[in-house]
């Protein structure tokens, strides 16, 4: 008879020899899988380690040439705006940090800032267009028509725009009196905000985009309508610049590619998209200054660009008196 022993001893060897396979098995079959997997995370720890070099290498050298172009900016902006007045035109979102530094080479530059003009969320509000239709309707001088064709963000544009640029450098820096009353009124209904006195007239505009892309369902349709108020300024003063970040792909809601899309407009209207550094600032200089002759660029790094900054005009010589003899 076997006895309770022999059972227990059987059963017990059953199991070694079951865990003893299972172990050489477990082991012949993953030793190459477990070589192969150390070799691939060994070559992208490499690898990764070779990118943060990399990076670390570009942000030095991005670095040096900002330093270079920050201590050079007075010089190369020296005088392109001499005499001129520019307007500042905030949007919801935008970078206010990119506006100070935007304002210190304007200045640079020889410009004049007239005054700030921050449009509030309720301006861009779908749902307000009836109250921003009202005041326009309500405000706008007699013989001020708008086109059958214009949005409420049109008229509206057309109406701001009247009353805080021109385009006659004899009336720079003179309040619009067919236009009196509208700041005051935008601003009671919480349409925008005003700092120092924009009604003295600008002759450029300088509109900083949003610092990220409007979102959901509406977000075409509110770049869509600050593309109209760009237009605005531009069409009613010596031109007019669009400044802000670069988007490297096309979103629905990103202001400086809505802008890039609309052919007639940015036959008109100058963007920059590297406003975040210092040799973007330059660029807005330059820009601004190609929007009085008469001309209109999409300058940058991102989506949308066709150049770094624009091409430099050089003047035609003056006919010495010798000259024809």
């Amino acid at each position: 008879m076997i006895d309770f022993r022999y059972h227990l001893v059987s059963i017990v060897a059953i199991f070694l020899a079951l865990a003893v396979g299972i172990i050489l098995g477990t082991t012949l079959l993953q030793d190459p899988a477990l070589d192969l997997a150390k070799r691939t995370s060994d070559e992208l720890t490499s690898a990764n380690n070779g990118l943060r070099a990399d990076l670390d290498a570009l942000r030095g050298r991005q670095a040096g040439n900002d330093a270079f172009i920050t201590a050079r900016t007075p010089q190369m902006v020296a005088a392109e705006l001499a005499g001129q007045r520019v307007l500042l035109v905030e949007t919801p979102g935008s970078s206010t940090s990119v506006r100070e530094a935007a304002q210190q080479v304007l200045g640079e530059a020889g410009a004049k800032v007239s005054g700030r003009v921050t449009l509030t969320e309720k301006f861009l509000d779908p749902a307000g267009k009836g109250v921003l239709d009202g005041l326009v309707n309500q405000l706008k001088p007699a013989n001020m028509v708008f086109p059958a064709t214009a949005t409420s963000y049109d008229r509206a544009a057309t109406l701001l725009a009247a009353a805080l640029v021109t385009n006659d450098p004899a009336q720079a820096g003179t309040a619009n009196t067919a236009t009196a009353g509208v700041l005051d009124a935008f601003e009671t209904g919480g349409l925008l905000n005003v700092e120092d006195n924009p009604a003295e007239r600008a002759t450029l505009a300088v509109m900083f985009a949003p610092e990220k892309p409007f979102e959901g369902e509406t977000a075409e349709t509110l770049a869509e309508a600050l593309v109209s108020v760009a237009d605005g300024f531009d069409a009613a003063g010596g031109g007019a610049v669009l400044a802000g970040t670069a988007a490297n792909v096309a979103l629905p809601g990103d202001l400086i590619g809505a802008v890039r899309d609309e052919s007639d407009v940015s036959k008109r209207v100058s963007t920059v998209d590297t406003a975040d550094m210092p040799v973007g600032r330059v660029v807005m200089v330059y820009a601004l200054r190609e929007q009085l002759a008469g001309h209109a660029g999409q300058y940058g790094i991102g989506k949308g660009a066709t150049a770094a900054l624009p091409v430099a005009v050089t003047p035609s010589p003056t006919p010495s008196a010798q000259s024809g003899s």
